[in-house]
Protein backbone atom coordinates (compact mmCIF):
# COMPACT_ATOMS: atom_id res chain seq x y z
CA UNK A 1 0.00 0.00 0.00
CA UNK A 2 3.14 2.49 0.99
CA UNK A 3 4.96 1.73 -2.40
CA UNK A 4 1.79 2.15 -4.64
CA UNK A 5 1.17 5.75 -2.47
CA UNK A 6 4.53 6.24 -3.19
CA UNK A 7 4.22 5.41 -7.26
CA UNK A 8 1.43 7.78 -7.66
CA UNK A 9 3.03 10.78 -5.51
CA UNK A 10 6.18 10.40 -7.56
CA UNK A 11 3.48 10.12 -10.84
CA UNK A 12 1.43 13.34 -9.47
CA UNK A 13 5.07 15.53 -8.87
CA UNK A 14 6.02 14.65 -12.41
CA UNK A 15 2.78 15.37 -14.22
CA UNK A 16 2.58 18.65 -12.15
CA UNK A 17 6.15 19.25 -12.95
CA UNK A 18 5.34 18.92 -16.86
CA UNK A 19 2.52 21.01 -16.37
CA UNK A 20 4.49 23.96 -14.93
CA UNK A 21 7.08 23.79 -17.52
CA UNK A 22 4.54 23.68 -20.43
CA UNK A 23 2.63 26.90 -18.57
CA UNK A 24 6.20 28.33 -18.25
CA UNK A 25 6.87 28.04 -21.92
CA UNK A 26 3.28 28.91 -22.74
CA UNK A 27 4.14 31.99 -20.73
CA UNK A 28 7.21 33.14 -22.59
CA UNK A 29 5.43 32.78 -25.68
CA UNK A 30 2.82 35.06 -24.91
CA UNK A 31 5.05 37.80 -23.30
CA UNK A 32 7.62 37.48 -26.25
CA UNK A 33 8.56 41.01 -27.51
CA UNK A 34 10.92 41.78 -30.20
CA UNK A 35 11.67 45.46 -31.07
CA UNK A 36 12.30 47.27 -34.12
CA UNK A 37 15.07 50.30 -34.88
CA UNK A 38 15.69 51.20 -38.37
CA UNK A 39 16.00 54.14 -41.22
CA UNK A 40 12.46 53.38 -42.93
CA UNK A 41 10.94 55.92 -42.29
CA UNK A 42 7.14 55.85 -42.24
CA UNK A 43 6.26 56.16 -45.66
CA UNK A 44 7.21 52.62 -47.11
CA UNK A 45 6.16 48.95 -46.79
CA UNK A 46 9.29 47.74 -45.07
CA UNK A 47 8.07 48.08 -41.36
CA UNK A 48 4.85 46.15 -42.03
CA UNK A 49 6.35 43.69 -43.95
CA UNK A 50 9.22 42.63 -41.16
CA UNK A 51 6.24 42.90 -38.76
CA UNK A 52 4.56 40.39 -41.11
CA UNK A 53 7.24 37.83 -41.29
CA UNK A 54 7.15 37.74 -37.60
CA UNK A 55 3.77 37.41 -37.42
CA UNK A 56 3.73 34.97 -39.76
CA UNK A 57 6.05 33.04 -37.67
CA UNK A 58 4.62 33.79 -34.54
CA UNK A 59 1.45 35.49 -33.87
CA UNK A 60 1.70 35.72 -30.33
CA UNK A 61 4.41 37.94 -30.66
CA UNK A 62 4.73 41.55 -29.24
CA UNK A 63 6.60 43.79 -31.39
CA UNK A 64 7.51 47.53 -30.35
CA UNK A 65 8.80 49.95 -32.89
CA UNK A 66 11.75 51.80 -31.22
CA UNK A 67 11.71 54.31 -34.11
CA UNK A 68 11.66 54.24 -37.70
CA UNK A 69 13.42 57.43 -38.32
CA UNK A 70 16.97 57.14 -38.10
CA UNK A 71 18.85 59.23 -40.33
CA UNK A 72 20.07 56.91 -43.25
CA UNK A 73 22.56 54.41 -42.54
CA UNK A 74 23.92 56.13 -39.22
CA UNK A 75 24.58 53.30 -37.25
CA UNK A 76 25.99 56.02 -34.89
CA UNK A 77 22.21 57.51 -34.28
CA UNK A 78 20.84 53.61 -33.77
CA UNK A 79 23.58 52.61 -31.41
CA UNK A 80 22.66 55.55 -29.30
CA UNK A 81 18.71 55.28 -29.24
CA UNK A 82 18.75 51.66 -28.68
CA UNK A 83 21.76 52.29 -26.12
CA UNK A 84 19.02 54.39 -24.35
CA UNK A 85 16.24 52.21 -24.89
CA UNK A 86 16.83 48.66 -24.12
CA UNK A 87 17.52 49.03 -20.29
CA UNK A 88 14.13 49.79 -19.81
CA UNK A 89 13.12 45.89 -21.50
CA UNK A 90 12.89 42.69 -19.51
CA UNK A 91 15.37 39.83 -20.32
CA UNK A 92 14.68 38.15 -23.44
CA UNK A 93 13.50 40.70 -25.32
CA UNK A 94 14.62 40.69 -29.16
CA UNK A 95 16.05 43.79 -30.87
CA UNK A 96 16.35 44.04 -34.84
CA UNK A 97 18.65 46.48 -35.61
CA UNK A 98 17.40 47.52 -39.63
CA UNK A 99 19.90 50.76 -40.19
CA UNK A 100 22.47 50.17 -42.71
CA UNK A 101 21.79 46.03 -42.74
CA UNK A 102 23.76 44.70 -45.85
CA UNK A 103 26.22 42.34 -44.73
CA UNK A 104 29.74 41.42 -46.49
CA UNK A 105 32.69 38.88 -45.98
CA UNK A 106 33.94 41.26 -43.75
CA UNK A 107 30.94 42.81 -41.76
CA UNK A 108 28.44 39.59 -41.38
CA UNK A 109 24.90 39.49 -39.59
CA UNK A 110 25.67 38.96 -35.99
CA UNK A 111 23.73 38.54 -33.14
CA UNK A 112 24.77 39.64 -30.01
CA UNK A 113 23.81 38.50 -26.19
CA UNK A 114 23.84 40.91 -23.91
CA UNK A 115 22.45 41.66 -20.28
CA UNK A 116 20.39 38.95 -20.99
CA UNK A 117 18.74 40.11 -24.26
CA UNK A 118 19.54 39.83 -28.00
CA UNK A 119 20.26 41.92 -30.76
CA UNK A 120 20.34 41.61 -34.63
CA UNK A 121 22.45 43.17 -36.78
CA UNK A 122 24.91 43.68 -38.82
CA UNK A 123 28.92 43.88 -37.85
CA UNK A 124 29.53 47.08 -39.38
CA UNK A 125 30.57 48.71 -36.06
CA UNK A 126 26.75 49.30 -34.63
CA UNK A 127 27.64 46.90 -31.83
CA UNK A 128 31.11 48.52 -30.59
CA UNK A 129 29.10 51.91 -30.64
CA UNK A 130 25.84 50.15 -28.70
CA UNK A 131 27.97 48.34 -25.72
CA UNK A 132 30.64 50.89 -25.98
CA UNK A 133 33.63 49.52 -23.16
CA UNK A 134 31.27 46.28 -22.35
CA UNK A 135 31.80 43.19 -24.26
CA UNK A 136 28.62 40.86 -25.27
CA UNK A 137 28.16 37.65 -23.39
CA UNK A 138 27.71 35.70 -26.28
CA UNK A 139 28.80 36.28 -30.20
CA UNK A 140 27.48 34.01 -33.07
CA UNK A 141 27.52 34.76 -36.94
CA UNK A 142 24.24 34.36 -38.54
CA UNK A 143 24.13 31.51 -40.61
CA UNK A 144 20.49 30.67 -41.68
CA UNK A 145 18.80 30.72 -45.14
CA UNK A 146 17.26 33.84 -46.22
CA UNK A 147 13.46 33.54 -46.43
CA UNK A 148 13.92 35.20 -50.22
CA UNK A 149 16.25 34.87 -53.29
CA UNK A 150 17.07 38.39 -53.09
CA UNK A 151 19.67 39.94 -50.64
CA UNK A 152 18.64 43.71 -50.16
CA UNK A 153 16.11 43.15 -47.27
CA UNK A 154 17.94 41.66 -44.57
CA UNK A 155 15.63 42.90 -42.07
CA UNK A 156 12.58 40.71 -43.36
CA UNK A 157 14.47 38.06 -44.99
CA UNK A 158 16.67 36.68 -42.12
CA UNK A 159 16.89 38.66 -39.07
CA UNK A 160 12.97 38.22 -38.64
CA UNK A 161 13.33 34.25 -38.70
CA UNK A 162 16.60 34.72 -36.10
CA UNK A 163 14.34 36.80 -34.21
CA UNK A 164 11.47 34.59 -33.72
CA UNK A 165 13.86 31.87 -33.32
CA UNK A 166 15.03 33.45 -29.79
CA UNK A 167 11.73 35.03 -29.07
CA UNK A 168 10.19 30.88 -29.27
CA UNK A 169 12.94 29.89 -26.90
CA UNK A 170 15.11 28.34 -29.49
CA UNK A 171 19.40 28.23 -28.85
CA UNK A 172 21.19 30.92 -30.01
CA UNK A 173 23.97 28.66 -30.81
CA UNK A 174 21.54 27.04 -33.38
CA UNK A 175 22.11 29.84 -35.72
CA UNK A 176 25.36 29.78 -36.81
CA UNK A 177 29.06 29.79 -35.34
CA UNK A 178 30.66 31.07 -32.55
CA UNK A 179 32.38 34.65 -33.12
CA UNK A 180 34.98 36.02 -30.21
CA UNK A 181 35.26 39.64 -31.67
CA UNK A 182 32.91 42.43 -33.16
CA UNK A 183 33.90 44.85 -35.62
CA UNK A 184 35.30 48.14 -33.66
CA UNK A 185 34.12 51.83 -34.13
CA UNK A 186 35.69 53.96 -32.11
CA UNK A 187 32.86 56.42 -30.53
CA UNK A 188 34.09 60.10 -30.38
CA UNK A 189 35.02 60.70 -27.21
CA UNK A 190 35.19 64.67 -25.28
CA UNK A 191 39.00 66.38 -24.54
CA UNK A 192 39.29 67.67 -21.80
CA UNK A 193 42.25 69.97 -20.26
CA UNK A 194 42.83 72.03 -17.31
CA UNK A 195 40.63 74.55 -18.38
CA UNK A 196 38.32 73.59 -21.44
CA UNK A 197 35.84 71.05 -22.60
CA UNK A 198 35.56 70.26 -26.57
CA UNK A 199 33.12 67.56 -26.73
CA UNK A 200 30.70 67.35 -30.11
CA UNK A 201 27.11 67.35 -31.04
CA UNK A 202 25.97 63.39 -31.03
CA UNK A 203 22.04 63.36 -31.41
CA UNK A 204 19.61 66.06 -31.86
CA UNK A 205 15.84 64.85 -30.81
CA UNK A 206 12.65 65.39 -32.41
CA UNK A 207 12.51 68.50 -30.18
CA UNK A 208 15.33 69.69 -32.00
CA UNK A 209 17.43 69.69 -28.90
CA UNK A 210 20.98 69.21 -28.97
CA UNK A 211 22.73 66.05 -27.49
CA UNK A 212 26.32 66.17 -26.66
CA UNK A 213 29.06 63.89 -25.57
CA UNK A 214 30.42 66.04 -22.55
CA UNK A 215 29.03 63.83 -19.22
CA UNK A 216 27.85 65.38 -16.08
CA UNK A 217 30.65 63.92 -14.18
CA UNK A 218 33.20 65.10 -16.91
CA UNK A 219 31.43 68.58 -16.62
CA UNK A 220 31.26 68.93 -12.98
CA UNK A 221 34.59 67.50 -12.53
CA UNK A 222 36.05 70.66 -14.69
CA UNK A 223 34.14 73.60 -13.04
CA UNK A 224 33.88 72.74 -9.67
CA UNK A 225 31.88 75.91 -8.74
CA UNK A 226 33.84 77.97 -11.16
CA UNK A 227 32.02 80.58 -13.49
CA UNK A 228 31.81 79.02 -17.20
CA UNK A 229 30.73 79.26 -20.69
CA UNK A 230 29.16 76.72 -23.16
CA UNK A 231 29.32 78.07 -26.66
CA UNK A 232 27.64 75.90 -29.44
CA UNK A 233 28.29 78.19 -32.46
CA UNK A 234 26.65 81.72 -32.00
CA UNK A 235 24.95 80.26 -28.99
CA UNK A 236 26.82 80.75 -25.34
CA UNK A 237 25.60 79.13 -21.93
CA UNK A 238 26.89 80.05 -18.48
CA UNK A 239 25.09 77.78 -16.32
CA UNK A 240 23.02 74.44 -15.68
CA UNK A 241 19.76 74.54 -15.19
CA UNK A 242 17.45 71.88 -13.81
CA UNK A 243 14.28 72.26 -16.05
CA UNK A 244 13.50 73.88 -19.51
CA UNK A 245 11.33 76.22 -17.86
CA UNK A 246 13.77 77.69 -15.90
CA UNK A 247 14.28 80.13 -18.34
CA UNK A 248 12.07 82.19 -19.88
CA UNK A 249 10.40 81.01 -23.30
CA UNK A 250 12.31 80.94 -26.38
CA UNK A 251 15.64 81.43 -24.47
CA UNK A 252 18.57 78.30 -24.70
CA UNK A 253 19.23 76.24 -21.83
CA UNK A 254 21.63 74.01 -20.89
CA UNK A 255 20.78 70.73 -18.48
CA UNK A 256 21.75 67.32 -17.87
CA UNK A 257 19.36 64.93 -20.03
CA UNK A 258 18.38 61.69 -18.34
CA UNK A 259 20.90 60.10 -19.41
CA UNK A 260 23.21 62.44 -17.51
CA UNK A 261 24.71 63.79 -20.75
CA UNK A 262 24.37 67.78 -21.38
CA UNK A 263 21.61 68.67 -23.58
CA UNK A 264 21.10 72.02 -25.12
CA UNK A 265 17.91 73.25 -25.71
CA UNK A 266 15.34 76.28 -26.17
CA UNK A 267 12.63 76.55 -24.21
CA UNK A 268 9.50 75.77 -25.93
CA UNK A 269 11.47 76.48 -29.12
CA UNK A 270 14.01 74.77 -31.05
CA UNK A 271 17.67 75.13 -30.62
CA UNK A 272 19.56 73.43 -33.23
CA UNK A 273 17.96 74.87 -36.19
CA UNK A 274 18.20 78.48 -34.54
CA UNK A 275 21.89 77.86 -33.50
CA UNK A 276 22.28 76.33 -37.31
CA UNK A 277 24.43 73.21 -35.95
CA UNK A 278 23.97 69.37 -36.96
CA UNK A 279 25.65 66.12 -35.10
CA UNK A 280 29.66 66.04 -35.32
CA UNK A 281 29.41 69.96 -34.58
CA UNK A 282 31.78 71.22 -31.66
CA UNK A 283 30.15 72.33 -28.12
CA UNK A 284 33.35 73.86 -25.83
CA UNK A 285 32.75 74.08 -22.13
CA UNK A 286 35.47 76.64 -21.54
CA UNK A 287 36.07 78.20 -17.40
CA UNK A 288 36.39 81.87 -17.18
CA UNK A 289 39.30 83.70 -15.82
CA UNK A 290 38.55 84.30 -12.10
Amino acid sequence: MSLNLDKRINFDFLFDSAVAKSNTLIFKLLMAIITLTSDWGDSDYYSAAVKGAIYKQMPTAHIVDITHKIPLFQIAQAAYVLRNTYPNFPDGTVHIIGVNSEESMDEPHTVAYFKKQYFIGTDNGVFSLLFEEEKPEKLIELDILLASERFTFSSRDRFAKAAVHLANGGDLEDLGKIKAELNHRIPLKPIRNDNSIRGVIIHIDNYQNIITNISKEMLEGLVKKRSFQIQVRGGKINKISDAYGDVPSGILVALFSANDLLEIAMNQGTAAPLLGVGIGDAVIVELEEE
